[in-house]
C-alpha cells in the first residue's frame, strides 16, 4: 500500500477519546470559519494534486483496487471537486463583488429572494446539507442585482458548515455590503449526517434564522414570513 509521506500517524488516544465523546454532539463555534493562516498559500492546482495525492490513500486503505478503469480517476475527480465546486467558497478569490447602486426608485419596503438553493456540506461529516435559503433587506439607500443575494448564499455554503453559522454569515454578508441593519435570512435544510448516518431519520429538516435590525420586529417578521410562503399563482 502507497503511504508517500501520509503514513498512518500515532493518534493521541486524548483526541480519539474526545472525538468519541462528543459523537454527534453540535459544538458552537465562531460566526467565522475555522481557517489556518497559511491557508492561501497554495494554489488550486497543489491543492488538487496534494488532496488527490491523500485520496488515493484513503481508498486503498479501504480496500479499493485503483487499477480498476471505474476507480482509477476517482481521487483526481474528487480532488477537483473539492477545490473546484464543494469547497470553492472557502478561496475569497471566489467571493462574488457585491456591487451595490443607488437606490433611484425610492422603494423603502423589504426585497425577499426566496427558495435560493443551498448545497452544502456537514464540517463534522462532510457529508451534504440541501435546502433552501431566503433572504431579505430593507434598502438604506443602496440595491444590489437580485442574483446577487443567491450568490452570496452559493459562496458561503460552499465550505464546511454548520448551519447556525452559514445562516449568520449570509446575513452579516448582506448587511455588510448594503450598509443596512435591516436584515433576514431564514435555512431550511436536510443534513445527510442525521438522514443517512447515525439515527437515520429521513423525514426532518432543520431551519436557523437570523433577524437584523427592523426585522426583530414582530410585524415586519411576520410580514417576510408571510412572503415566503406565499404562493405565487401564475
Amino acid at each position: 500500500m502507497k503511504t508517500n509521506g501520509s503514513a498512518i500517524k500515532n493518534i493521541p488516544f486524548e483526541k480519539i477519546a474526545k472525538v468519541e465523546f462528543e459523537g454527534d454532539n453540535h459544538i458552537p463555534g465562531s460566526v467565522d470559519t475555522p481557517m489556518r493562516e497559511d491557508a492561501h498559500e497554495l494554489s488550486d492546482e497543489e491543492k488538487i494534486a496534494f488532496i488527490e495525492d491523500r485520496f488515493q490513500d484513503i481508498m486503498e486503505t479501504l480496500g479499493l483496487d485503483l487499477s480498476d478503469d471505474s476507480l482509477s480517476g476517482t481521487p483526481h475527480r474528487v480532488a477537483k471537486m473539492f477545490v473546484k465546486e464543494k469547497f470553492k467558497g472557502l478561496d475569497p478569490k471566489n467571493k462574488p463583488e457585491m456591487r451595490a447602486f443607488d437606490n433611484k426608485y425610492k422603494y423603502n419596503e423589504m426585497i425577499v429572494e426566496k427558495n435560493i438553493t443551498v448545497n452544502s456540506s456537514c464540517e463534522h461529516h462532510f457529508v451534504p446539507i440541501m435546502g433552501k435559503a431566503h433572504v431579505a433587506y430593507i434598502s438604506s439607500g443602496k440595491v444590489v442585482g437580485l442574483s446577487k443575494l443567491n450568490r452570496v448564499v452559493d459562496y458561503y455554503a460552499r465550505r464546511p458548515q454548520v448551519q447556525e453559522r452559514l445562516t449568520r454569515q449570509i446575513a452579516e454578508e448582506i448587511s455588510r455590503s448594503l450598509n443596512t441593519n435591516d436584515v433576514a435570512v431564514i435555512v431550511e435544510a436536510n443534513h445527510l449526517c442525521v438522514s443517512s448516518r447515525g439515527i437515520e431519520d429521513k423525514s426532518s429538516s432543520t431551519v436557523t434564522a437570523e433577524y437584523m435590525g427592523h426585522f426583530r420586529n414582530e410585524s415586519k417578521k411576520r410580514e417576510f414570513l408571510d412572503y415566503v410562503n406565499m404562493e405565487l399563482k401564475h
